[in-house]
């Protein structure tokens, strides 16, 4: 016989949503697209399953380690099971909506799949709700997508929200003139990585000093523009810096009440961003909520964002619970509408009891329907 906790058992990183957390994270991913939809934003709804070669070209390519792989048996071709839903809005606005007028606005809400997870985020199945903005290259862009998620974070409530800037390409353009033999050039890129400013300091030769002061600017991010603005950069990592302070002024004038922070050479996971880039964090949180930033869909430049609604939801205020009414049998139907309408969730007998209270409470109820009156169950 088939032990049921053997059945129960899930692959790592993979666990079932119950009641009343599916309905929350359900309803905050609603509330996050309404908030998307009234910045211009129109909803797409990409397949889970794509052909390899689509799902995992262009931008795509960088989730191409962490993608699920499996042989279609009608076409005989193989598939990949999305990772990330932003490469497939790239996909969508070069191919299906290719004419339509730019810039492009997007949203997106769905279930992603990983072969594993992250060091920030161990959950190989979670939800993304998103915003892509495509055909602008400027500031205002930068500012558009992170001012909406901001917005859209408030709606749920997650205190103490700060954007932690970045620019991807920074190093880069820093490391790229000064021809380093690969294993040295691998091993700088390992230690800007990890934050080691000594061993930094010890390969970076002529930009040592100029690489001391970025890695010691992040934080604040008048403090990243200061030190940005001091250092003698080539002409690319000039324009990116230019790019970043753009950004901040653009972000404050709309509005200035959302934290900034900076960190110029975190490049860590941004695997197809360009320009800035940022990643959404919480004071009550050590997961990321999400991430985005400029990168190419296609031949044209998009900028965007992706809220992880699981990671917002552990760091909101709690929700308030849809009350649950117990109709007895024989409730008129019109009653029991009326009570819907009001905001319950009808729980209806079906067939007579004994004790209406009683059974009400077993249901997990927290009213009984009298006379079409909701009375709230004493304790």
């Amino acid at each position: 016989m088939t032990d049921p906790a053997a059945i129960a058992l899930l692959p790592p990183g993979l666990r079932d949503l119950l009641p009343p957390d599916a309905e929350t994270e359900a309803a905050a991913i609603e509330a996050i697209g309404a908030v998307f939809a009234a910045h211009g934003y129109e909803r797409v709804k990409p397949p889970l399953l794509e052909f390899e070669e689509g799902l995992l070209g262009g931008s795509g390519a960088a989730t191409a380690d962490v993608t699920f792989r499996l042989m279609d048996p009608v076409s005989q071709r193989m598939m990949g099971l999305r990772a990330d839903i932003t490469p497939q809005v790239a996909r969508i606005a070069a191919v299906r909506l290719g004419r339509a007028p730019r810039p492009l606005r997007l949203s997106y809400s769905g279930q992603v799949l990983r072969v594993r997870g992250s060091e920030l985020r161990a959950a190989r199945q979670f939800a993304q709700a998103g915003i892509e903005l495509i055909g602008a290259d400027c500031a205002e862009a930068d500012a558009e997508v992170i001012a909406v998620a901001a917005e859209a974070l408030a709606v749920l409530g997650v205190p103490s929200v700060s954007f932690d800037l970045m620019l991807p390409t920074l190093a880069d353009e820093l490391l790229s003139p000064l021809g380093l033999p690969p294993e040295r050039e691998a091993a700088l890129r390992h230690a800007i990585d990890r934050k080691d400013a000594a061993e930094v300091a010890a390969l970076a030769g002529p930009i040592a000093d100029t690489l001391d002061e970025l890695l010691h600017a992040a934080g604040a991010a008048d403090r990243a523009l200061e030190a940005l603005a001091a250092a003698t950069l080539p002409a690319p990592a000039r324009a990116l810096a230019d790019r970043l302070a753009a950004t901040v002024a653009a972000v404050r004038a709309r509005d200035p009440s959302i934290r900034l922070t900076a960190d110029p050479l975190e490049f860590r996971g941004l695997r197809y961003h360009r320009n800035v880039a940022f990643s959404i964090f919480s004071a009550v949180l050590s997961d990321e909520l999400g991430r985005g930033g400029g990168y190419r869909a296609g031949d044209e430049p998009a900028t965007g964002v992706t809220l992880y609604p699981d990671a917002a939801l552990t760091a909101a205020r709690p929700r308030p619970m849809r009350p649950r009414v117990f109709v007895p049998a024989g409730t008129p139907a019109d009653a029991a509408a009326r009570l819907r309408a009001a905001g319950f969730a009808t729980v209806a007998a079906l067939g007579p009891v004994a004790d209406a209270a009683a059974e009400a409470r077993r249901l997990g109820c927290t009213h009984l329907a009298r006379a079409g009156e909701a009375v709230p169950l004493k304790d």
